[in-house]
C-alpha cells in the first residue's frame, strides 16, 4: 500500500510566520555631559533615553505618543518626561509665565530646576530599572531658547552638565510658515513665549512668531553640529515620520 504523499501547500496560502522577536536593548555606554549628579554612576544605568525635539506644532507630542504605544506593544516598559512636568516647580513656572515679565535668566533657571527634578526623580530611576525613557524635548530646546535670548553658551553648558547624554535625539524640523498654520489650527492662537514676544522682534505676534522660530531653527542647526542629533523632515505626513522614527529607534535598540 502506497503511503500518502504530503499535501502540497497552495500557492495562495502563505507559510505561517514566526512571531517577530522583541528587540532587547543592549546595555548603553552611559555618560553625563559634565560632572553629572552627585552619587550617580552613569555606567550602571540601563534602558535607553530617546529624545524628540521640535517647536510647538511640529507634531512632536503626537510622535511621542505613537512611539510609546509601539515600544510598549513590543514589551518595553516606557516612561515619558517633558518640559514643565516637575511637581517641584511646574505650577510656579506656569504662574510666573502668565505675567509675561520673567527675565531671560529667571526663566532659564526655572526650566533648569524643572529639568533637574525630573532627571533625579524620574529619568535616572527609570533607567536604573531598565526602562525606555521618551523625552518630549530635553536640554536642547532649553539651551536654544536661552541662546536666542542672549545667554552665554558656556554658562548653559555648565548649567546642564548634570544632563545624561541621550542614546538618540531627533529634531523635527518644520518650516515657520507650517508651524503658524498648525498652531492656529490647534489652538486658534499663538503662545506669547513660543512667539518670542518677550524679545520684541516685532509688535505683531504673527510676525514675531515667524522671526523667532527662524532664529530658533538657526540655533538648533548650530547645536546639531555640536551634539550630533538627527534632523528629521517634519513637513511630511504623520505616518511617514512615524515609520522613519521607528526604523531609527530600532537601530538604537540594537547598539550599545
Amino acid at each position: 500500500m502506497k503511503s500518502a504523499s504530503p499535501k502540497k501547500r497552495s500557492a495562495a496560502t502563505p507559510p505561517a510566520l514566526a512571531p517577530a522577536p522583541i528587540p532587547v536593548p543592549k546595555p548603553a555606554v552611559r555618560r553625563f555631559y559634565g560632572p553629572g549628579l552627585p552619587n550617580v554612576d552613569a555606567a550602571r544605568l540601563g534602558g535607553k533615553l530617546i529624545v524628540v525635539e521640535g517647536a510647538d506644532g511640529s507634531g512632536r507630542s503626537s510622535q511621542i505618543a505613537r512611539l510609546r504605544d509601539w515600544l510598549e506593544l513590543q514589551g518595553h516598559a516606557t516612561v515619558q518626561v517633558g518640559l514643565k512636568r516637575s511637581t517641584l516647580v511646574r505650577e510656579e513656572l506656569e504662574k510666573a509665565q502668565q505675567g509675561n515679565i520673567l527675565s531671560p535668566t529667571t526663566l532659564s533657571l526655572f526650566y533648569a530646576t524643572d529639568f533637574a527634578d525630573q532627571l533625579e526623580n524620574i529619568i535616572i530611576p527609570a533607567l536604573k530599572a531598565g526602562c525606555m525613557v521618551l523625552a518630549d524635548r530635553y536640554i536642547y530646546t532649553l539651551m536654544a531658547r536661552d541662546l536666542v535670548r542672549g545667554i552665554e553658551e558656556s554658562w548653559l553648558k555648565n548649567l546642564y552638565g548634570i544632563a545624561l547624554i541621550p542614546d538618540a535625539v531627533f529634531y523635527l524640523n518644520v518650516s515657520p510658515a507650517q508651524l503658524v498654520q498648525r498652531n492656529f489650527a490647534k489652538n486658534r492662537a499663538l503662545d506669547y513665549w513660543e512667539s518670542g514676544m518677550d524679545l520684541r522682534l516685532s509688535p505683531d505676534m504673527f510676525d514675531c512668531f515667524l522671526r523667532y522660530q527662524k532664529e530658533m531653527a538657526k540655533v538648533f542647526k548650530r547645536l546639531q553640529a555640536s551634539y550630533g542629533f538627527n534632523i528629521v523632515d517634519g513637513d511630511r505626513s504623520l505616518d511617514s515620520i512615524t515609520e522613519d522614527l521607528r526604523e531609527k529607534i530600532a537601530a538604537v535598540l540594537d547598539r550599545p
